[in-house]
């Protein structure tokens, strides 16, 4: 029994692993290889509590679910922009509407379309925004230069009521390369284990 209890001390540690489940199933075979504990008995204590887990455990806040200052931290001044005439200049009719700088279609969801100047955040660049989400640069403006970033909203009314302008932190998640194409920012916001948090983010946008 002390084995046992020894494996469900280290699948608690596990749970508490974000975003690292690969690397968490490799350590666990590993223990359960050493230990002698079999895998039927570390499955009863994986699964004991699953149920409370995922109703009272789980974050389902995006900026809680994580410690997002382990990512490179910049200052920024962010601003939120529409695909709009008041934006962009261009009207629904106009053949370049909804579509940034790097070809991609706007976008509001867990990762959404984001502005910056690319020779600090690169086209493809995927920042985690406090209160936003993540963005990924997909677009620039003529006003986006240096410190700027331009957060996509659907509209007017919603920059103007989740945004206006804020000076803060936005993280680092992943350098771009300079391009981004639909099938990929397509990729980031369907992967399974984020959905919880993408349809929390959808009920708020609806």
């Amino acid at each position: 029994m002390r084995g046992v209890k020894n494996v469900r001390v280290f699948v608690l540690m596990i749970k508490g692993l974000f975003f690292t489940g690969l690397f968490a199933a490799a350590l666990l075979s590993t223990y359960l290889l050493l230990s002698g504990v079999s895998l039927n008995e570390a499955t009863k204590w994986m699964f004991r509590d699953q149920a409370v887990l995922s109703e009272e455990d789980k974050p389902r806040d995006l900026d809680a679910s994580q410690d997002w200052t382990q990512y490179p931290a910049h200052k920024v001044t962010a601003t939120g922009y529409t695909a709009g005439k008041e934006s962009t200049g261009k009207t629904p009719d106009h053949p370049a509407y909804g579509i940034t700088y790097s070809g991609v279609k706007v976008k509001r969801d867990l990762y959404s379309t984001i502005a910056a100047d690319t020779s600090v955040f690169p086209i493809g660049s995927v920042l985690f925004i406090p209160e936003y989400g993540f963005g990924v640069v997909a677009d620039t403006g003529s006003a986006i230069k240096g410190d700027r970033i331009d957060l996509y909203y659907d509209t007017v009314q919603d920059v103007y009521k989740e945004w206006g302008k804020k000076t803060l932190n936005v993280y680092l998640i992943q350098k771009g390369k300079g391009t981004l194409t639909e099938e990929a920012l397509q990729l980031l916001n369907e992967e399974e284990s984020m959905q919880v948090f993408r349809q929390e983010l959808l009920k708020k946008v609806e």
